[in-house]
């Protein structure tokens, strides 16, 4: 058969239509050639969206444009003229360093993301050359033949050729809640999410020419920040304000002393711009971007950053059982056929109604069976109806010596109740089921319908016998569920099967064997007994799709963040509702789509070894977020102390440029610092950050007046040296709180820094003190002074780790007493 393909009947909403007017034709039984492929790419482009590119002098002049380069620009201009060309040639520099950073930092971060949309990129199946392959959806061409089945998101917008029947979920495209049924000759578009079905179909569109590229701009998805972005930003915005209120407040008290009004603002311009956290937004995005990358390497691809601080919270997961939790390689035991039906007749009945062209996990299985293979070739298959969920099993219509026959597989009630034995038989055939499961086996009944066998020469299913399959756990499951259980995490296993073969693998992966069915779990009740089974069950049997999203909700109403894992078109809205929605390896395109993470490699151990790495990333950002706060509060608050009380300027406007400059190095590797993985999930902890800031930052102003104080009471040197002095001591003593801020423990413990960290902190500290003993831009101060400052900078070291472990202390032991009491009163309400 030759299907010509012509222009698609205009839908209400618009069919997309071709760029030239020319109709393609394809015949539907080889498909395309690569040739011919090649020449349609190049005329039509690929299937993909147009992205707005932005030009890398674009990019760069963003850098300069907006209100912190504004202050910076401005305090140059003033610079230059009130004729200090010093400070303008470095207040220029800080300029160009500033975007220079921010543009690389972009762009590594850029970089790294569009690494990972690569590796989540759609695929279709394509019939090229006679030959069905699995290409990039974004080579697909109008003429491209693609089968199109259950789980799949529509790769572009294709005319239904052949197949008897497709469900497609169009919401995102039109708002319809409900399944739309596709016949023949129908277009499915691009975007849609494939339900139910099975459908060869003809790419009449792509890229922006298909329905969903015309209305991209209405179904791309809001920027969602997560809780770590808003809270962070909030300091920013705090920061900002605090900031530009006592920036004010010096103005006003320098012209109530009549100081150089001009001279005045520009430094004003420049503490604003040093103690506004601009890198901010920046420092976050790296970090997790290069998290990202580290969790790509361990075959966890991160779809959404944001979903790292998700992650790192979690202390429920939902893990799939199979294909997670055990090898999701199934295996044939003995076939149990009915009495007068042979083996062979149980796998030939079974091998004709599997997929041989796109088989899934259980066609693979029974097609690897070598019994009864001679005699399949007689047959010819037609008609095929593929798995779904709601159906429960396959039919294939097989045709021998002119008479077609119909064969079926699936969930053993299903199929029973398809047959329909006496129910003698059927309580026999079902103990037999619930006997298999006791022992791990999943069952697969077999049935096959002969015609004119019935009374009345009625068409009638016959019940062939039962398929056992296994699925052993994987190897490393076990020892992954105790790596877990340590880390925090509560594991529950959710699975379809029946819950005699989930206690089975449980027993075996040392989960316990407290397994509970879905419908004893949601038999009335309120969602808080809901969760509170879920809470005590180690996993959950006979789970439906719509069980799973509960099973989420029930979870998160009582305050957990869960992680669930999933595969199937049909697990998609508990992945989207989950705090972290875990596609597994091999997942369907809607499960993928709808997941934060998807997983490239096997097992469990993968999710464990993710939340390790989330947990890492959390610690970075949170080290970085402390220190930024404590230095901005040390240096704001120091300068505007002494020029309030003291009237005296401790650093001059240069200074605080090279302050800002040399600080952003080390701020770049905080993203690639060692960090510990945290016992217990994480969670953002605002009050507690702040509060260890905070201390930090007050402490480091104690200690810069003192050396104010002993520098220019008993010393007596001169103010321009002083202010040298003050420079140095900022600068050595702020790279030094790094080390307190990134580590729980004292500054000395474990984890050490990264090396990158480092040498980065200790090399513009080393160039801050030649700057200061050569005097580069500001009085020299010599050796003896700059080692001076460094010894005292050394001395404080500690004290300021041990008041960081001490506030922490006190903190932990206040989250402890406010927690017993609540979990005393929940085990009392649990014991009544």
């Amino acid at each position: 058969m030759v299907a010509v393909m012509s222009a698609p009947k205009r839908a209400p909403s618009g069919d997309a239509e071709r760029p030239d007017g020319a109709v393609p034709q394809t015949d539907i039984r080889t498909g395309l050639t690569a040739a011919e492929a090649a020449d349609r790419l190049a005329h039509y482009g690929p299937n993909a969206l147009n992205e707005k590119s932005v030009s890398t002098i674009e990019r760069l002049a963003r850098y300069f444009w907006g209100p912190i380069p504004w202050m910076i620009e401005a305090a140059a201009v003033l610079s230059a003229a009130l004729s200090n060309w010093a400070d303008f040639a470095i207040i220029v520099t800080m300029l160009l360093v500033n975007a220079g950073v921010d543009f690389w930092q972009e762009s590594k971060a850029g970089s790294a993301i569009d690494a990972l949309k690569q590796r989540l990129a759609l695929t279709a199946r394509v019939l090229r050359d006679a030959r069905w392959q699995t290409l990039p959806a974004r080579d697909l061409v109008p003429g491209d033949v693609v089968r199109l089945r259950i789980g799949n998101v529509t790769p572009a917008d294709m005319t239904l050729a052949e197949g008897d029947y497709l469900s497609a979920d169009e919401s995102a495209l039109t708002g319809e809640s409900l399944p739309v049924e596709k016949k023949l000759g129908e277009t499915a578009y691009s975007g849609s999410v494939i339900k139910q079905g099975e459908m060869t179909g003809i790419v009449s569109a792509t890229g922006m020419k298909t329905y969903f590229g015309k209305t991209a701009e209405l179904v791309q998805s809001a920027d969602n920040r997560s809780h770590f972005q808003r809270a962070v930003l909030n300091i920013g915005n705090f920061l900002i304000l605090t900031t530009i209120a006592l920036v004010a407040l010096i103005i006003l008290v320098s012209l109530f002393r009549q100081a150089p009004f001009w001279q005045t603002l520009q430094f004003c311009l420049i503490l604003t711009v040093a103690a506004i956290p601009v890198a901010l937004p920046t420092v976050l995005s790296v970090t997790m971007a290069v998290g990202a990358e580290k969790l790509a390497a361990m075959k966890a691809i991160v779809s959404r950053l944001v979903s790292i601080e998700e992650l790192a919270g979690v202390d429920v997961l939902c893990a799939d059982k199979t294909g997670t939790l055990t090898k999701n390689e199934l295996t044939l035991a003995d076939v149990r056929p009915e009495a007068g039906v042979s083996p062979d007749e149980v796998l030939l009945a079974a091998r004709l109604a599997s997929n041989a062209d796109d088989p899934d996990a259980i066609d693979k299985a029974v097609l690897a069976a070598p019994v009864g293979k001679a005699r399949q070739s007689d047959y010819t298959v037609g008609s095929f109806t593929p798995f779904d969920p709601v159906s429960k099993r396959t039919q294939a219509a097989a045709t021998l010596d002119g008479q077609t026959v119909l064969f079926s597989k699936g969930a053993p009630q299903v199929i029973l109740d398809l047959a329909k034995p006496d129910d003698t038989d059927r309580r026999r055939i079902e103990a037999d089921v619930v006997g298999l499961a006791a022992q791990g086996f999943r069952a697969l009944g077999v049935a096959r319908q002969d015609s004119g066998e019935g009374p009345g020469g009625k068409d009638v299913w016959r019940f062939l016998g039962l398929i056992p399959i296994f699925d052993p756990p994987r190897d490393d499951a076990a020892a992954t569920i105790a790596t877990a259980e340590r880390m925090g995490l509560s594991v529950k296993m959710i699975t379809g099967d029946h819950e005699a073969i989930a206690r089975q693998i449980a027993g075996r992966l040392g989960l316990g064997a407290n397994v509970v069915s879905a419908d004893r779990v949601f038999d009335g009740g309120s969602d808080g007994d809901v969760a509170a089974k879920i809470e005590r069950a180690d996993g959950v049997a006979r789970v439906l799709p719509e069980h799973k999203f509960k099973i989420v909700q029930a979870l998160q109403a009582r305050n957990h963040i869960v992680a669930m894992t999933g595969d199937g078109v049909n697990d998609a809205p508990a992945l989207k509702q989950a705090d972290a929605g875990i596609a597994v390896s091999g997942a369907t395109d809607a499960a993928r789509a709808a997941a934060d993470v998807v997983l490239t490699g096997q097992g469990l151990a993968v999710v464990a070894s993710a939340i390790e790495e989330a947990r890492r990333i959390f610690e970075r950002m949170t080290s970085y977020a402390t220190f930024r706060i404590a230095e901005t509060i040390r240096v704001l608050m120091f300068m505007t102390l002494s020029i309030l009380i003291f009237d005296f300027y401790p650093v001059t406007a240069i200074m605080i440029v090279l302050l800002a400059v040399l600080n952003d190095f080390p701020i770049m590797m905080i993203a690639y610092d060692n960090a510990e993985v945290a016992e217990k999930p994480v969670r953002w902890e605002m009050p507690r950050v702040l509060t260890i800031a905070a201390c930090l930052g007050l402490m480091g102003v104690v200690e810069t007046f003192l050396l104010f104080w002993y520098v220019d009471t008993v010393m007596h040197l001169p103010r321009g040296v002083i202010q040298t002095i003050i420079f140095l001591k900022l600068l050595v003593a702020g790279h030094l709180t790094i080390y307190v801020t990134r580590n729980k423990r004292w500054f000395w413990n474990r984890p050490w820094p990264s090396a990158r960290l480092f040498l980065t902190c200790e090399a513009t500290q080393i160039l801050g003190t030649l700057i200061a003993v050569y005097g580069l831009f500001v009085t020299p101060i010599g050796w003896t002074y700059a080692a001076g400052v460094w010894i005292y900078a050394l001395a404080w070291l500690p004290v300021e780790s041990l008041l960081a472990l001490a506030v922490r202390r006190l903190l932990d032991h206040a989250a402890n007493h406010q927690t017993k009491p609540a979990e005393q009163t929940e085990r009392h309400v649990s014991a009544h």
